[in-house]
């Protein structure tokens, strides 16, 4: 085929026109092996029942290949079935058009057409009639050719150790792992006639990442969020009211441009510190603390009637007598949760007394499963690693810094936690300065969205940021699903390629 010019290649759904010429091309194929062929009946019924899951490829209106499935029903299939179990004669009993998962019953390429990489696209049109279909993936049942070389010395599971080591060329199981399968089991005498692979098979499976569960209850989960990010300007504010009638002006804004998120900083109610300057810095910011509570209430009401989820940055909270650094996710559904700075910084806990936190959780919202690290947090690899774990889409880092120093510190570390953990990192700051207030005095930001860097994303990372030191806004989309595309099908695969038998990262449990 290498020397003739290829006009025309066309992916056709199957007809039983096509059948004499699909059984020349099976014949050839499978060299007459026992039930290889199939049946006029069996194509008009195939064809009848299920009319996407079967194509051919056509070259120059040759027949060069063709792939043949069912939908089925995965929970009433038994581990251990057999080929036969599954196409059941000719009325293919098991196909189930309700049913969960695309089984592949037959896959092939004639040998003068090989090497053009026809079956890639066979197997992508699988792939795009399951995610089309909303099926949970692709299963069936693989041959292992190459295994009666090495059936005396080798277990079926030391075989496809060896291949997937690349210490046994399989030709056929090393396309399909290229091409996204992983091998589940080992099934014995699951093809009757099979001496090439000792009658034995490996269950593969190609899960498919976009796949949601159906509901009858209304979907309110999003995969493009938008994200509403408040570079606050700290000034001085004459009372609480004040400063909440500037917060509720950007709430609003944010708002307005329908984002799912409005993300303050950390401490954005320090001016009103301002109050007890006179006071001893560890007394002033408990009684900045007392402000907590009310803040909160507030907040949780701005959630609701402006149908937004807020990150309130982070605040002083006395609790036992204790000094906290937190912040609240208030859900626009009405809910709250809590959040606590892990990791106090050194400035922290010698001016204010304040103690470390120990709660930790990512927190499952409508607009995908969220974490939060407070500042100096996000400079602690650990912390995300668990959040990541958890199953985290996105970061939210509230942060108060005062030199391009500490800035940058929390800008790399943020861009980094995006890298590692493949989710997205938004980060929001205050800007301007506080003389009045005693230990808040400057303040430096930029706040910005990072991302992973792979194809789908920014070469850099950067989503998006704010201009340095003005107060604004920052508003920016990030799409979730290809958060998921990168997770299974990414240049590289941070999360995935850990190599957990050599080390981890657990929690030391109190």
């Amino acid at each position: 085929m290498e020397d003739q010019k290829i006009e025309n290649i066309e992916l056709k759904y199957l007809t039983v026109d096509d059948f004499w010429e699909l059984k020349q091309a099976t014949l050839e194929v499978y060299g007459g092996m026992q039930d290889s062929v199939w049946k006029k009946s069996e194509i008009k019924r195939l064809t009848t029942i299920f009319p996407k899951g079967q194509v051919v490829i056509k070259i120059d209106g040759v027949l060069a290949g063709c792939a043949l499935s069912l939908i089925v029903d995965y929970d009433k299939i038994e581990d251990n079935h057999t080929y036969n179990d599954i196409v059941e004669g000719e009325k293919f009993k098991n196909h189930n058009p309700e049913g969960d998962v695309l089984y592949g019953i037959d896959v092939f390429i004639k040998p003068e057409f090989r090497g053009l990489r026809l079956g890639r696209r066979l197997y992508d049109y699988r792939k795009e009639i399951c995610e089309e279909l909303n099926l949970k993936g692709i299963v069936f049942g693989g041959r292992m050719p190459g295994y009666h070389n090495y059936r005396k010395q080798l277990t079926p599971k030391q075989y496809i150790e060896k291949v997937k080591r690349k210490e046994i060329n399989d030709p056929v199981l090393n396309f399909q792992i290229s091409n996204d399968f992983h091998p589940l089991r080992i099934i014995k005498g699951y093809l009757e006639g099979d001496t090439e692979s000792n009658e034995y098979a490996v269950l593969m499976e190609w899960d498919n990442i976009y796949y949601t569960k159906p509901t009858k209850k209304a979907s309110t989960v999003k995969t493009v969020v938008r994200l509403g990010l408040i570079q606050w300007q700290m000034r001085p504010y004459p009372s609480l009211d004040d400063m909440m009638q500037q917060v509720e002006y950007f709430i609003d804004s944010v708002a307005a441009y329908r984002c799912d998120f409005a993300v303050l900083p950390e401490f954005f109610n320090a001016p009103l510190m301002a109050e007890f300057n006179h006071m001893h810095e560890p007394d002033a910011i408990r009684e900045l603390a007392k402000f907590t509570a009310v803040i909160v209430e507030r907040m949780q009401q701005l959630s609701i009637s402006y149908n937004i989820n807020i990150i309130t940055g982070s605040m002083p909270e006395v609790v036992k007598d204790k000094l906290f650094n937190v912040g609240y996710l208030c859900r626009r559904d009405g809910s709250l949760e809590r959040y606590e700075k892990i990791h106090v910084t050194p400035d922290e806990e010698k001016v204010w007394g304040m103690q470390q936190g120990h709660e930790l959780k990512t927190y499952e919202t409508d607009a995908g499963r969220i974490g939060v690290l407070i500042c100096y947090d996000s400079e602690f690899p650990e912390l995300s690693r668990l959040l990541a774990d958890e199953g985290m889409d996105i970061l939210f880092i509230p942060f108060l810094t005062d030199t391009q120093n500490g800035y940058s510190r929390v800008r790399l570390c943020a861009q980094a936690r995006a890298i590692e953990n493949e989710c997205y990192v938004a980060i929001a700051g205050s800007v301007g300065n506080l003389p009045n207030v005693n230990n808040m005095d400057i303040q430096y930001a930029q706040s910005a969205v990072f991302t992973p860097c792979d194809f789908s994303f920014p070469s850099n990372g950067i989503k998006a940021e704010a201009t340095t030191n003005t107060e604004m806004i920052l508003v920016a989309d990030v799409d979730i699903s290809l958060l998921r595309e990168l997770h299974a099908f990414g240049a590289v695969k941070n999360l995935k390629d850990r190599r957990k038998d050599f080390y981890d990262v657990v929690r030391v449990k109190e």
